[in-house]
């Protein structure tokens, strides 16, 4: 996950060419998660997509999207953060975002933290749903041989119905066997500041998870959300961390559905 993670043995990507037809463009927002810790995850966006003929623009003035402050209760704050992304987007036709939770605030909060509708809040799209729901693309020519487990975020199951186009992606990567298991709609424990004010809550909710993967006997830990990863991953390395140790023992290897889907970069 992020450019902490190596290509694991097998990714490859041998995405179909879509150079015959007309060119889109999108502007990418990319989540504060993505662009201070998992950069890689917004440049395999912008390689997938690229793949499937669309061109990403970049606005540099582009900041959060509010939601840690609107789910910390600081309504003022949240608005200022969100009155500066209605600014730097508002010409936009359509806004790609690698994660879910970030597209839910614009689309679903912003009508109420600024007191008004604005044009933006109808023309964000969280990669996966742009993929599948506007370019018609169910099948990118990813490979990634083995199992794995599907995390999906509170946010895309619970207010944009996200699961579908993600499973729908991953279905058709060569070689990938998505494990279906209980907790697929637990909750990781992250939670923005909730796993700041109750650690131990947190972590063992991830720890509840990850037991079912480790039973399940699955290679990888996907999902469309850095956050999520990002709370599994550390609880992952602090659990399995005697596992590393001992080579005949497999530890799970964590990646975002935007790695996946591009390749990694391996064949770039």
């Amino acid at each position: 996950m992020g450019r902490s993670s190596d290509s694991p043995h097998g990714v490859s990507n041998q995405a179909p060419t879509h150079s015959a037809a007309p060119q889109r463009r999108v502007s990418l927002f990319v989540p504060c998660y993505v662009d201070q810790m998992f950069p890689r995850v917004a440049q395999s966006t912008v390689k997938l997509l690229d793949r499937l003929g669309v061109a990403c623009e970049y606005d540099a003035r582009q900041t959060c999207c509010g939601q840690p402050a609107f789910n910390s209760g600081y309504a003022d704050e949240a608005r200022r953060v969100a009155e500066h992304f209605v600014r730097v987007f508002a010409d936009c036709e359509t806004i790609v975002a690698p994660g879910g939770s970030c597209v839910s605030m614009v689309r679903n909060h912003f009508s109420h933290v600024l007191g008004r509708e604005e044009r933006v809040t109808h023309c964000v799209r969280e990669l996966c749903e742009y993929v599948v729901n506007e370019l018609g693309v169910t099948n990118v020519g990813a490979s990634l041989p083995g199992r794995a487990a599907l995390h999906m975020p509170c946010h895309m199951l619970r207010e944009l119905d996200g699961a579908g186009p993600v499973r729908e992606l991953l279905s058709h990567v060569r070689g990938l066997e998505i494990v279906d298991l209980p907790c697929d709609t637990w909750c990781c424990g992250f939670g923005g500041t909730f796993s700041v004010k109750y650690p131990e809550l947190s972590t063992a909710m991830a720890e509840t998870k990850l037991q079912q993967m480790r039973d399940a006997g699955v290679e990888y830990l996907i999902s469309p959300e850095s956050s999520c990863l990002m709370q599994l991953a550390s609880v992952l390395r602090r659990v399995e961390e005697p596992a590393r140790q001992d080579r005949a023992l497999r530890t799970i290897r964590p990646f975002h559905v935007a790695e996946v889907l591009a390749g990694l970069g391996t064949c770039a």
